[in-house]
């Protein structure tokens, strides 16, 4: 097993790595919408939120050695359920099909008071 680091995405803000690689699978912490060189939350609500994440998310994929063509699954946490398609939205843009599984659950609380929450699994370009 491998931890994954880059400065390109925020640091952990706990005992955990912001990637793993295992067994030809690189395995994505949860990211929230921190911008990484200031450690601060993205203004411009839960689509503003998606998309830093959706860029934190990638930079960890090309640090592991895989992308957003290798995800195999996904799982969205969300503050409110409603905002469901707009997350969708802006996480579309970024896929094509076939599309990855995914997973979406509203969460009561997120860290920082994030509104939108995502972590990846993804195989490896080289296994």
């Amino acid at each position: 097993m491998d931890a994954i680091h880059t400065p390109h995405a925020p640091e952990a803000v706990g005992p955990y790595s912001q990637a793993v690689r295992a067994q030809g699978l690189v395995f994505l912490s949860g990211q929230i919408g921190l911008n990484p060189e200031t450690m601060t939350m993205v203004e411009g609500g839960v689509e503003a939120q998606a998309e830093q994440i959706m860029k934190n998310l990638e930079a960890v994929l090309l640090a592991s050695g895989s992308s957003f063509k290798k995800v195999i699954k996904t799982t969205i946490y969300l503050q409110d359920i409603q905002d469901f398609a707009k997350v969708g939205e802006v996480y579309a843009k970024h896929f094509t099909p076939p599309y990855p599984a995914r997973v979406t659950i509203e969460a009561q609380k997120l860290p920082l008071e994030a509104r939108v929450e995502m972590d990846m699994i993804a195989e490896l370009d080289s296994f």
